[in-house]
């Protein structure tokens, strides 16, 4: 009994310190918040409620909380148990979403998915049904159960979603449903959708199971169409996906041949000539192989017999032929398109070779020119980040610009307290830039006219009397040269070598667009100037407080005059500046007057 009391209350200590943990984190994650962040509202205005008491225990022994319920669940991990609610409870609380983004949500992609199976179901089997002997009485109830399940995700894509898709209207996007529920009715996507969805199915009762009854399911193409684009917008790599959707192509178009070809020859009669198919092996391989041949012109076909198969096959080699040539410039669009980059990266190196070339640049130059190239290109995929982003809206720069380098430029001080907005100008300036190994980002003596912010890699800071021990390694997220920026007189001067070690990519800032940007922001100005004036300040003061040797005084500096004396003075000053303390106030004057 003193045992179970023991772990009872053992159990309510940690319930209470878990409580307490959980309160200390959360005030912690917004204290953090609030340094990172200056304009995020203080704690103060919204307090925390405080921690409940601990619940009492039940007299047998039990703490009432504790109890659990027939229709909760847990899962144990470790040595912790945790509460979950079952999948059913989470498909009865999913509610359907009243209207759908059909550019950004995944849901609706997946969707579309689903919609273009049924179509290509359709497709594929509608011709095979026809024309080959595979649907039978014995399995057509097989062949109607897979049928109707495309209808009726057909019906669920009217029904449910077409009629929730967001739409722009004057700028606007309407997500209102009965507007949404207009705009789809009147489209053409709705009158396309309620003829493939014709009940051609009655017939059946009359002619039999026809599958060409069925054709009118083909007419959701733009469905497909809607789903390849949505794909593509998703896909890292969509030319891959582009390269499959044309051959699909290719192998539908001889997919139709091979079951004009079988009906063609169950027209003629099966074996009647030397030209049709002659029934033996698997039907439907022998006449793609025989479709392959024809439509790609390959040759080394029978001669047709009679008109019927003259004209066929003549209708074959036309469709064939313009088939064929759509084909290779479509696949020759898409490997150029995902190789576009590519070709203009080869172009301008071969380009700079041929310059260096013509100029007869010493090897060693060419050698590092060409290793700039493929390392910029292998590390970032482009030349020149600026090319692609100055296509985009100067809002979509700015919140590019934000996501990449605002946490980094946030963390200098010298830009600690400026205007957020003027911090948003100046990451639209950044400039990336590429060192190789042992190239100088700057060398003592000369100007600083930028700051550098290292995005990758690692840089070293040289000093010594040589100028070649390595005084600290500076890595990625670390700025250096920022003084530089608001330093008078054109810029003070680099007191260190900085070398790159290894392959560096710096972000650089330059001082004639921090000026432009600073025109604009005067109070931010003052403080970036202030605070200049003091880290140049705190930077040269360890030299003089050290007592180096400085330039000889002719005349050495004078002591301060002590206070008591000083008094003195001014009293004889007061009464007429008579006596031994007037003639020595007068020499004073003169020795002051000399040292100045």
């Amino acid at each position: 009994r003193v045992g179970s009391a023991t772990s009872l209350s053992s159990a309510v200590i940690n319930t209470r310190l878990q409580e307490l943990v959980k309160l200390f984190k959360e005030r912690t994650e917004k204290v953090k918040e609030k340094l990172i962040d200056p304009d995020v509202t203080s704690d103060d205005e919204s307090p925390v409620a405080s921690p409940a008491p601990a619940p009492v225990p039940a007299p047998g022994g039990e703490l009432e909380g504790d109890k659990p319920s027939g229709d909760e669940h847990y899962c144990e991990m470790l040595c912790c148990t945790f509460k979950y609610r079952p999948w059913l409870y989470h498909l009865k609380s999913y509610k359907f979403p009243s209207s759908i983004d059909p550019l950004t949500n995944l849901m609706y992609v997946l969707w579309l998915f689903f919609v273009v199976m049924a179509w290509n179901w359709n497709c594929w089997l509608i011709p095979v049904r026809w024309a080959f002997p595979y649907q039978t009485p014995a399995n057509i109830h097989y062949w109607l159960l897979v049928d109707y399940l495309c209808d009726l995700i057909y019906l669920l894509d009217i029904l449910v979603f077409q009629t929730r898709l967001q739409f722009v209207h004057g700028g606007d996007i309407i997500t209102d449903k009965k507007a949404m529920k207009e705009n789809y009715l009147r489209s053409q996507r709705f009158k396309m959708d309620v003829l493939c969805l014709l009940p051609l199915d009655f017939l059946y009762f009359k002619v039999g199971v026809n599958p060409l009854l069925r054709f009118p399911r083909c007419l959701k193409y733009m469905a497909f169409f809607e789903f390849n684009s949505r794909l593509e917008a998703i896909l890292t790599k969509a030319y891959i996906y582009r390269v499959i959707r044309t051959t699909a192509y290719l192998l539908y178009s001889l997919h139709v041949n091979s079951c004009l070809y079988y009906w063609a020859s169950a027209y003629e009669g099966l074996g009647s000539t030397t030209w049709v198919y002659d029934g033996e092996g698997n039907s439907y391989i022998r006449c793609y192989y025989w479709a392959v041949k024809t439509l790609i012109t390959i040759g080394g076909l029978p001669d047709p017999k009679t008109l019927f198969e003259i004209v066929f096959q003549l209708l074959n080699y036309f469709t064939g032929v313009f088939a064929f040539s759509v084909m290779i410039g479509q696949m020759r669009d898409v490997v150029g398109a995902a190789t576009a980059g590519q070709t203009y990266y080869r172009s301008c190196m071969d380009s700079t070779i041929k310059y260096m070339n013509f100029y007869k640049i010493p090897r060693t130059v060419q050698n590092r020119v060409k290793t700039w190239y493929e390392y910029t290109w292998h590390s970032q995929g482009m030349l020149d980040e600026s090319e692609l982003l100055v296509q985009l809206p100067d809002k979509m720069r700015l919140d590019i610009a934000i996501d990449v380098n605002y946490n980094i430029v946030s963390k200098v001080a010298l830009f600690q307290g400026c205007d957020r907005q003027m911090i948003f100008d100046m990451l639209k300036r950044l400039r990336s830039v590429v060192y190789l190994p042992n190239d100088y980002v700057c060398k003592k003596g000369e100007i600083g006219r930028e700051m550098y912010i290292i995005q990758a890699g690692q840089v070293q800071v040289l000093g010594g009397p040589d100028g070649k021990s390595v005084l600290v390694t500076l890595k990625a997220g670390s700025v250096f040269g920022e003084i530089s920026l608001l330093a008078a007189g054109g810029g003070n001067r680099r007191t260190a070598n900085v070398v790159a070690h290894g392959f560096a990519n710096l972000f650089i800032l330059e001082k004639k667009d921090l000026n432009e940007i600073l025109v604009h922001y005067p109070e931010s100005q003052k403080l970036l100037r202030k605070k200049a004036k003091k880290m140049l300040k705190s930077n040269n003061q360890p030299k003089d407080e050290k007592g180096g040797p400085g330039d000889p005084l002719i005349i050495p500096p004078k002591p301060d005059t002590p206070k008591l004396f000083k008094a003195a003075l001014a009293a004889t000053s007061r009464m007429g500046g008579k006596g031994p303390l007037g003639r020595l106030r007068w020499r004073l004057k003169e020795l002051k007057a000399m040292q100045e």
